[in-house]
C-alpha cells in the first residue's frame, strides 16, 4: 500500500517515468494505478488525440510499440494503456527492444493481471531500470482485516473487529469486492462511524448472526443448537449461504485445526503466524482443539471431502444443500 502511494505521489508531482509495469496476483492494486493514470496525466482535451487503451487480447507487442513510438499531439505526453496485458505472456519478453529505449514523451502503462514476470530475465531487469515495477501481491485473510480498517480510516471511518471478519469471511480476499461493499458502507453513513456487524446486516445484507463466520465458531464449540440453527437459516436462503462456500470454509478450518494439533508452541503469537490466522481467532483453534482430537479432526476432513462431492451430484443426487449440511453436523459433532 505505501508502494502504490509512493507511486501516485510521484504522478501527482510530475515525475513521471516512460514505462509502468503493473503485475501480480492482486488486481485491485493494478486497477487503482492504471485508473490513476488514466485519469490524471493528461487533461480531458488532451486525451482524445494522446490516450488510447488497448487490450492484450487483441494486440501484438508489435502493435504495442507502434503505438508507443508515436508523438504526442499538442499536448506534453500521450499515454498507452495495456489492459489485460496477460493475454500476451507468450511473447511479452518481445518488448525489451522498446523498454531499452523508450520514448520518453510516451507513458506506457502495462497491465499483467495474475502473472508473474520472471525477475532473473532482462525485461524484468530493464523495465525497473527505466520505469516503474510493481507486483501486486495477493494479501493472506488475516492481513485483509487490517488492509479494510486502513483503508476505511483514511476515509474517515473505523470498524469493529467482529464486522472486519464479518466481511472477509463473505467476501474472500478479493479486495476489489471488498472496496466497492465499503463504498456501499461510506454512501450510506456518516464519516466518523465505527462499522459494525449491524450495518453490514442493513447495507450489505449479510447476517450479523446467520453466517458461516457463526457457524464455523459454533461447530468449533460443539454448539449443537446454535449450528442447526444457522443451517435452517441456509436452507431458507442458499443464493446468500452457497454450499460450496460453507464446506470450503469449514475445511480450511479443520486442516488449519490439524495443523495446529501438530505445533509444538501453542503460544497465540506463533499460532497466529504458523496458521497464517488473524490473532483473534486463536481463541478458537483452542477450544476446537479441546473438542476434537487428531484423529477425529482427521476424520471430519475425509467427511468434508465426501460432502463436497455430493453437493457436485456424485452420489446424492436426491440430497439437497440442506441435507448435506445437516448430515455433516451429525458427523462432526
Amino acid at each position: 500500500m505505501e508502494e502504490v502511494k509512493q507511486i501516485v505521489s510521484d504522478i501527482k508531482a510530475g515525475n513521471l517515468k516512460p514505462i509502468y509495469f503493473l503485475f501480480g496476483e492482486e488486481p485491485y492494486y493494478i486497477d487503482r494505478i492504471s485508473e490513476y493514470i488514466e485519469k490524471n496525466i493528461l487533461s480531458e482535451e488532451e486525451r482524445g488525440f494522446n490516450q488510447m487503451v488497448l487490450y492484450g487480447k487483441e494486440v501484438t507487442i508489435d502493435d504495442i510499440v507502434s503505438n508507443a513510438k508515436r508523438y504526442p499531439m499538442m499536448a506534453p505526453y500521450q499515454v498507452v494503456i495495456i489492459k489485460e496485458a496477460q493475454h500476451l505472456s507468450r511473447t511479452i519478453e518481445n518488448l525489451l527492444g522498446y523498454v531499452k529505449n523508450p520514448q520518453m514523451t510516451t507513458v506506457l502503462v502495462v497491465c499483467y493481471k495474475y502473472k508473474k514476470l520472471d525477475k532473473r530475465k532482462n525485461l524484468y531487469k530493464e523495465v525497473k531500470k527505466q520505469g516503474v515495477i510493481f507486483e501486486s501481491k495477493k494479501l493472506y485473510e488475516n492481513q485483509v482485516s487490517d488492509w479494510l480498517r486502513k483503508v476505511l480510516r483514511s476515509s474517515g471511518y473505523t470498524i469493529s473487529h467482529k464486522a472486519a471478519i464479518l466481511l472477509v469471511d463473505y467476501l474472500g480476499t478479493d479486495l476489489s469486492k471488498i472496496s466497492n461493499e465499503l463504498e456501499k458502507l461510506k454512501l450510506a453513513l456518516p464519516k466518523n462511524t465505527e462499522i459494525t456487524p449491524a450495518h453490514i446486516e442493513e447495507h450489505i445484507g449479510i447476517s450479523k448472526d446467520y453466517n458461516n463466520f457463526e457457524l464455523k465458531k459454533a461447530i468449533g464449540e460443539r454448539n449443537v443448537v446454535k449450528a442447526t440453527r444457522i443451517i435452517n437459516y441456509f436452507a431458507q436462503n442458499p443464493k446468500d449461504n452457497p454450499f460450496i462456500l460453507t464446506i470450503t470454509l469449514l475445511n480450511s478450518f479443520f486442516t488449519q485445526l490439524l495443523q495446529y494439533h501438530g505445533l509444538k508452541d501453542h503460544s497465540p503469537k506463533n499460532v497466529a503466524s504458523k496458521l497464517r490466522i488473524n490473532p483473534y481467532f486463536v481463541s478458537e483453534f483452542q477450544t476446537a482443539a479441546k473438542n476434537y482430537p487428531m484423529r477425529k479432526v482427521s476424520q471430519i476432513i475425509s467427511h468434508l471431502r465426501e460432502m463436497d462431492l455430493k453437493g457436485k451430484g456424485v452420489g446424492a443426487s436426491a440430497s439437497t444443500s440442506s441435507d448435506l449440511l445437516k448430515e455433516l453436523l451429525v458427523k462432526i459433532i
